[in-house]
């Protein structure tokens, strides 16, 4: 295997740190949690868990944490990820592959739309307030 430079160390730190940096919770009332119980694992949850760091990465939405939980009883629907943004009623979303994990970025969090095709499990409309 061949020596890393120290540039190179440094990188690998930086993007290590950033990653974890997302999974801290900040300031923000938007975050991300990631089912990472065995099914969800045996499901694709750690591919689900990368993309959706990359995509914020990416969309340069820095600010909100990403998080893992244990199993959310929804095996079938594995990987899931639930989404808490302000101003949004509290959604899950099931069947979550690296495609759709991206969707969530860009549509749910940037655009402030659901995935209506990919929700197992939200607040029913009169607790959102007719939303």
């Amino acid at each position: 295997m061949p020596k890393m430079t120290l540039d190179e160390l440094r990188k690998v730190r930086d993007k290590k740190q950033f990653e974890m940096g997302l999974r801290e919770s900040g300031g923000s009332s938007t975050r991300l949690v990631v089912s990472m119980g065995t099914s969800g694992i045996a499901a694709g949850a750690k591919k689900t868990l990368a993309a959706l760091v990359e995509a914020l990465e990416e969309q340069n939405l820095t600010d909100i944490p990403v998080r893992q939980t244990g199993s959310m009883g929804l095996e079938s629907m594995e990987p899931i990820v639930e989404v808490h943004k302000e101003g949004m009623p509290t959604v899950i979303y099931g069947k979550v592959d690296e495609a759709v994990a991206r969707e969530i970025v860009q549509v749910h969090l940037k655009e402030g739309r659901l995935l209506d095709g990919h929700i197992v499990d939200r607040p029913a409309a009169d607790i959102q307030g007719g939303q």
